[in-house]
């Protein structure tokens, strides 16, 4: 097949086009920059922003599937900044869809759309979307979704996958920011209790992708729907963090504060930064308050079911993989 990937050039979006050309499919790439590493697998490039409705129509002609990766992510930043992404973007994507005569789409969506801060525990699909919600990024996040699979249709089959806390080699977001905030010394466990989490290796992650791009088609089980995806293995929370820092040879952390005070400090924090209408990203929120003293884990058995979803990398293996990563990275 002909594939379009928006974000081709990204942490996930990236290992999704290197799984494709490994099977012998055709990739094109929809990122705002230019990659070497893409050029290298043969990837056809396009440059342009998720906004850019002509440049999205330019892209998918000739294609026969779109993975739509690309996202703003972050937990700060103007609700406009999130919309135009997140939201006007995949309207774009469905847009280009319906024009280019696509007939499937796999939009990576976010178990967070489901986040109403507090504990999920054992959560599956039936969990309904929150009232209202503490980040820009969940919120517009959710929006999309509800676009995506509301354009579920004979003529174009829809899915939406939930990867919870992405990791492994060649992550540009979630391990760099826990390494730095590590060494900066900002880093502090919030509350006591041992909150368990999923997290998802990133290959296992772009595995479920193609699992959903060969199994979607009008009418089949996986269109339409939204499914978690994880590495089925829910730990602590701070027990996770401190083996990402022992993948990349730092000190664990001892003190922490009570989730009271943070969530008191995440407010705090931005009326200071709307206030004074800062750009940089604040020390703490409301939203990563309570992402950090909250059990967050889900049931993947519909994935396993609907799209012969199983975790291929452990977290054990991926640890591994991620401290040769890293340590090649210093050396």
């Amino acid at each position: 097949m002909k594939a379009l990937v928006t974000g081709g050039g990204g942490f996930l979006g990236g290992v999704i086009v290197r799984m494709l050309r490994e099977q012998g499919h055709q990739v094109r790439s929809f990122s705002r920059g230019e990659y070497p590493a893409l050029a290298g697998l043969g990837v056809e490039q396009f440059r342009g922003d998720l906004a850019d409705r002509d440049a999205l129509l330019r892209a998918a002609e000739g294609c026969d599937i779109i993975f739509h990766v690309a996202a703003k992510a972050g937990i700060w930043g103007s609700y406009a900044e999130f919309h135009r992404a997140n939201v006007t973007g995949t309207e774009n994507v469905l847009a280009a869809c319906k024009a280019r005569g696509i007939s499937r789409l796999v939009y990576t969506g976010s178990p967070s759309v489901v986040f109403d801060g507090t504990d999920v525990e054992g959560g599956n699909e039936s969990l309904p979307y929150p009232a209202s919600y503490h980040a820009h990024y969940p919120h517009t996040k959710a929006l999309a979704e509800q676009l995506v699979l509301a354009a579920n249709s004979p003529e174009l089959a829809t899915v939406s996958l939930r990867p919870h806390l992405i990791w492994g080699p060649g992550d540009n977001h979630l391990v760099p920011r826990i390494l730095a905030k590590a060494r900066s010394g900002k880093l502090r466990r919030i509350g006591s209790r041992p909150c368990l989490v999923d997290t998802i290796y990133v290959d296992n992650a772009a595995r479920a992708h193609l699992l959903a791009a060969e199994r979607l088609k009008p009418g089949a089980p996986p269109a339409g729907k939204a499914y978690f995806i994880s590495n089925g293995e829910p730990v602590p929370l701070w027990e996770m963090i401190d083996r990402i820092l022992a993948a990349a040879d730092l000190p664990l952390i001892t003190s922490s504060i009570p989730p009271w005070l943070a969530y008191a400090a995440g407010i705090l924090c931005e009326r200071l930064w709307d206030l004074f209408n800062l750009a940089d990203e604040p020390p703490m929120t409301r939203f990563v308050a309570r992402e950090l003293a909250t059990a967050h884990w889900f049931d993947i058995s519909a994935a396993r079911c609907d799209l012969g979803y199983v975790p291929e990398v452990s977290i054990d293996e991926g640890l591994k993989r991620l401290r040769i990563w890293l340590t090649q990275k210093r050396a």
